[in-house]
């Protein structure tokens, strides 16, 4: 296919570009940063809000993997923030719909749930937690992504195009993920909040190819998470010390993650496999 790739030059992107590339897609990339990369068909520099910009780069493509976001909640200006990313995810899923395209993958987050970035200690209703749990969301962030699955459904429903979107928890490879996994072993209850989640980033770009090609309709929101926590003590201690109060509704056995992946295994037949050791 060719697929259109916002957000390339970011950090998730540069490992999606790698991944479709490797199995013969052409690429379209659009960013605000200059994408230089011998593989990609063509590139478009410009801003997502830009409804000219995002109209030229939708030009004869089949697939869009929208990553281009605001991706931490850090902002002097929380509201133009959770602005900017609902307008952005706006003016992409619309415009894809309204283009003929006829699969979309969105990068959404497990903040969408609202416990990650809450400006109050929240814990969640049960565990492990899926896709139906109740949302608790207060913070603009995580509230822009709650508002990205809903343009997501509304497109679909709309313009008839078929979407996943992918919620993932604190994404990394290399010195970055190990310095995440360096502060969490120092103080894990800091990460109470996201609930020890991450991806490898690997996973997360192999998770998107799938969600391009799984035989699948209409709009779908899945958990995407590594299959153990970031910490190195089992979850059971750190359910008994951070969270002894959550009712668990499944065995957890080790260092099994507190996030259900099973979902993205039996729609998209794709299971994240890289742990903290391998």
């Amino acid at each position: 296919m060719r697929v259109l790739v916002t957000g390339a030059a970011g950090h998730v992107g540069r490992y999606v570009l790698s991944e479709l590339a490797a199995r013969g897609h052409r690429l379209v990339v659009l960013d605000r940063e200059p994408v230089e990369d011998a593989r990609v068909d063509r590139v478009h520099t410009g801003d997502l809000q830009d409804p000219d910009v995002v109209r030229a780069a939708m030009d004869g493509v089949q697939a869009v993997v929208h990553l281009g976001a605001i991706p931490h909640p850090i902002s002097d200006d929380p509201s133009a923030l959770f602005a900017a990313n609902c307008l952005t995810a706006h003016r992409v899923l619309d415009e894809a719909g309204r283009s003929g395209v006829s699969r979309i993958v969105a990068t959404s987050s497990l903040a969408a749930v609202g416990l990650a970035w809450a400006p109050r200690p929240l814990a969640p209703r049960y565990l492990p937690l899926d896709e139906q749990h109740p949302v608790l969301v207060e913070d603009p962030y995580g509230l822009s992504k709650l508002v990205l699955e809903e343009i997501a459904h509304a497109t679909h429903r709309r313009w008839g195009t078929d979407i996943v979107c992918l919620r993932m928890p604190f994404t990394g490879a290399g010195t970055r993920l190990k310095s995440h996994f360096t502060d969490v072993a120092a103080d894990p209850g800091a990460h109470r909040s996201g609930l020890w989640g991450w991806l490898d980033t690997r996973d997360a770009a192999t998770t998107v190819r799938y969600a391009l090609t799984a035989k699948l309709r209409g709009s779908h929101v899945v958990n995407v998470a590594a299959p153990d926590t970031s910490a190195p003590q089992p979850t059971a201690v750190l359910l008994e010390r951070h969270l002894p109060e959550v009712p668990v509704l499944a065995e957890l056995p080790g260092h099994a993650s507190l996030f259900d992946s099973t979902a993205c295994t039996r729609l998209l037949g794709f299971t994240p496999r890289r742990t903290r050791t391998t």
